[in-house]
């Protein structure tokens, strides 16, 4: 049974918009609701949020969807999404639920779950809720109907937690740091948990009225904290996206860092450390500089499909702890159970201090490749996959790329585009090999 509403991220859309409006919304937390019951007699279930202005609205369908199965709801207001995965575990609650579009811009607004053990939910859980909600409503009757509270000080909770991932014989005393939380979840929680740790803290991003969230700021506009650490002549710049589980990272030479590196950094820490890492997980889109980096200190290196849950399939898999993409979704599964923007943060903090090195320094050895990505618009029911000249041609430029570079072709998961990137060590072979690529679906 494929799943109709739920991504690879929980549910998302644009508000007021199916799916993304107060009935859907109220329907689901009841199937929800019920699903739970089957295993326990009286869930509870923890509900955080971003800044969007939608949350309010969505807020009050979920807590009455819950309510109206049996389920206790404990509301935590806006929260990061690892803060609401940490505090469901840590309050031994049954499901832990997000209101968020994570780095969309504010029109736009989602529903994600979390286990008790501050996981991502199974497809099969998934398909068990879309199946309840094809049911009829089974309405608690009056004293069966679940309650609701606020949980009393969440992010000064979560900021202790954050804290507690840092060694406690560093301190971030005399180091500049600019945090741009994006004008999301983390706006108040990201300045306190590095001015609490010692540094000296200028916050941008840190502003939201409801409407700005990820606007020209955060992990997604990173120009404005490259900006910001220039003009403050700051040590670091760090930058959330609008739920707080993404990264970004300037140095003092206002050079942005992607997720790539920072997690050739993480892995490289460890390694300095001599802690065991038999292998690290990237995905498809990884650059091959970080594969070829690691290779040669003797991590085992696996690509998963692009999606932090399929990341974490992998490391689950392989019983590994680091793993990443570019856009910042970082995962350290010896500090957090879900990718946490913050606390990858700290963690290539820690090594900076623990090295007394530059991030330029720390990552001499890892020159990114370059990456050409040219999207070819299909034309109605072209089938690629059975094309004889993309698939010659594709194996010519493989066997001239041999070691030094790669090709990746997929198509669209919203679109009628097929996306042809070639990776190469010398930027202009990139270029010249996909686009002998792309031109032979345009022929």
């Amino acid at each position: 049974m494929s799943r109709q509403y739920f991504g690879t991220d929980g549910i998302r859309g644009t508000v007021g918009q199916a799916p993304i409006t107060p009935d859907f919304v109220m329907r689901l937390a009841h199937a929800v609701g019920r699903v739970l019951k089957r295993t326990e007699a009286r869930p509870t279930v923890l509900i955080g949020k971003d800044t969007r202005i939608s949350g309010y609205m969505l807020e009050s369908a979920l807590e009455s969807g819950f309510n109206s199965a049996g389920v206790d709801v404990v509301l935590l207001g806006p929260l990061p999404t690892p803060g609401v995965a940490y505090l469901t575990r840590a309050q031994r609650a049954s499901l832990g639920v997000v209101i968020s579009a994570s780095h969309n811009p504010f029109a736009d607004n989602g529903i994600k779950f979390f286990s008790a053990q501050g996981t991502k939910l199974t497809d099969d859980w998934e398909r068990a809720v879309e199946a309840a909600l094809e049911e009829p409503p089974v309405w608690a009757d009056s004293a069966s109907l679940g309650k609701a509270r606020r949980l009393d000080d969440a992010d000064g909770r979560y900021i202790e937690f954050c804290k507690s991932t840092f060694s406690n014989d560093l301190t971030l005393k005399g180091v500049k740091i600019v945090v741009d939380a994006a004008h999301g979840a983390a706006y108040q929680i990201a300045p306190k948990v590095f001015h609490e740790l010692g540094a000296d803290v200028v916050a941008i991003g840190c502003a939201p009225d409801g409407l700005n969230i990820n606007h020209e700021v955060g992990a997604t506009h990173p120009q404005a904290l490259v900006e910001a650490v220039k003009a403050h002549q700051a040590d670091f710049g760090v930058a959330l996206d609008g739920d707080a589980d993404r990264l970004q990272v300037v140095d003092a030479d206002g050079r942005l860092y992607n997720g790539d590196e920072l997690l050739y950094l993480m892995a490289d820490d460890r390694l300095s450390r001599d802690e065991h890492l038999p292998g690290v997980v990237g995905t498809l889109m990884t650059n091959m500089a970080v594969e070829v980096a690691l290779k040669a200190r003797g991590v085992e290196f696996v690509r998963a499909k692009v999606g932090d849950r399929y990341v974490l399939e992998e490391l689950y898999k392989h019983k590994w702890i680091l793993g990443g993409e570019g856009s910042g979704h970082l995962l350290a599964l010896d500090k957090h159970t879900t990718g946490d923007g913050l606390i990858s943060a700290l963690q290539v903090l820690q090594a900076l201090q623990r090295s007394g090195k530059t991030m330029s320094q720390l990552l001499a050895q890892v020159t990114l490749f370059p990456q050409t990505l040219i999207n070819v618009r299909l034309k109605p029911g072209q089938d690629w996959k059975s094309n004889v000249r993309l698939a010659q041609q594709t194996r010519a430029v493989e066997a001239e790329l041999g070691d030094s570079g790669r090709v990746l072709i997929r198509a669209s998961g919203t679109e009628p585009l097929l996306r042809v990137m070639v990776e190469a060590r010398d930027a202009a072979q990139a270029r010249a090999c996909a686009q002998r690529i792309a031109d032979t679906l345009n022929a």
